[in-house]
């Protein structure tokens, strides 16, 4: 398909159609001419991870292999940090070093990221980085829907043919979908978990509701000692239990998109790095291919690492998390730090704490599709999410 032809094929205006419609997750491939594609391509329309799994990769998921069946195909997992952390990095910045490495290196003509506007530090901004100085702009995640691919059509009118995308797992399903229309000679994908984005006005109520300073929170992130990890403008970290948030009030705050989503784990990116599988204070690297070992290679220097471990066991913390969302029940805050610290010293960690999180996701978001979405439930859900589902007894 030209150019042209493309163009032809978008006839309104960006962002004025959703084929997804209140499932959408503003990717942003709506707003491209891209969105010819859409109903193949969305994975809010057409669950595909293993189809897209063996394009990938060379092959789907193992689901009788238990680390398969969660974290999807990959040669190895690790744990790991910089050696020299980039101040402001949400972690220790192992992603915004990888994307300048491959600028500075030449392996790619550019880098799509997301930065912020300058009115607001979390309204996403995709750009294609071309410079070290652009990537290291975008550093720390924007915890809201963000349109990464709209900017394919700079892609094509640019003539580059060496890229490096960095996003989340439904735009990187999309991306995946159209990738032989780029006109690339080679795409690399750094992918990052992800799960229960917002709007912006949802991510105001969540940070009014939840942090006692809400206008200067930097960055937050739901953390392995089971509480929200809030950063402020001086440096200071606050932090909320899991067991103590308003779950009445901040119920319907998260995007249908993110509640009607089965690919936390970003399964169809070449590299992902995370936390959830990793120690507090270290990363969570997948190698999913050969081309996301190349990718990691470039800077093993710049990295320490060690195997990753698992401990505990997940399955009555998931249970008993299962009608405790459904009901929206909220303790006392003095309860929720105590089974906090309970938790975290009896509960699951490492790997197992991945599976925490996933099975606890899975089983809502699963309740959320079979009540909002039923004719969706069979096609939507994918056989891996199913099978996960199936260990634990849900509500009607």
């Amino acid at each position: 398909m030209t150019v042209a032809s493309h163009k032809k094929a978008k006839a309104l205006k960006a962002g004025s159609r959703r084929p997804a419609k209140e499932l959408c997750s503003e990717c942003g491939l709506c707003d491209t001419y891209y969105i010819h594609y859409v109903k193949e391509a969305c994975a809010f329309l057409n669950q595909q991870v293993a189809e897209l799994e063996q394009q990938a990769h060379g092959q789907s998921r193992d689901l009788d292999n238990e680390d398969d069946l969660y974290f999807g195909v990959h040669q190895e997992m690790m744990a790991a940090r910089k050696k020299q952390p980039i101040e402001g990095a949400q972690w220790t910045g192992i992603v915004s070093s990888l994307a300048c490495t491959m600028l500075e290196k030449g392996l790619v003509e550019g880098v799509v990221c997301v930065q912020n506007t300058k009115e607001d530090r979390f309204q996403p901004m995709p750009i294609i980085a071309r410079t070290p100085e652009e990537v290291l702009a975008a550093k720390v995640n924007k915890p809201t829907l963000s349109p990464n691919l709209n900017v394919l059509e700079q892609i094509e009118q640019s003539g580059m043919k060496r890229l490096l995308v960095i996003g989340v797992g439904c735009q990187i399903q999309a991306l995946r979908a159209v990738e032989k229309e780029l006109g690339l000679e080679k795409l690399y994908v750094l992918g990052t978990p992800c799960v229960d984005n917002v709007t912006r006005e949802g991510l105001q109520k969540f940070l009014e509701t939840t942090s006692k300073s809400p206008d200067t929170v930097v960055h937050y992130e739901f953390m392995q000692d089971f509480r929200v990890h809030f950063k402020h403008e001086d440096g200071s970290v606050e932090k909320v239990p899991f067991f103590g948030l308003k779950t009445n009030k901040l119920k319907d705050v998260f995007a249908p998109s993110c509640m009607s989503c089965f690919d936390y784990v970003n399964s169809l990116a070449d590299l992902v790095v995370g936390y959830m599988g990793a120690p507090f204070g270290w990363q969570w690297i997948v190698v999913r291919n050969d081309t996301g070992k190349e990718m990691l290679e470039l800077i093993k220097d710049q990295i320490d690492t060690q195997p990753v471990a698992s401990q505990g066991n997940r399955k009555a913390a998931v249970q008993q998390s299962i009608p405790a969302y459904d009901n929206a029940v909220t303790l006392p805050m003095w309860a929720a730090k105590m089974m906090g610290v309970v938790i975290e010293k009896v509960g699951p960690k490492g790997l197992e704490y991945a599976r925490f999180s996933i099975d606890s996701h899975f089983t809502r978001n699963y309740l959320y599709v079979k009540r909002n979405y039923p004719e969706k439930l069979e096609a939507h859900v994918p056989p891996y999410a199913k099978k996960i589902v199936e260990q634990y007894k849900l509500p009607e």
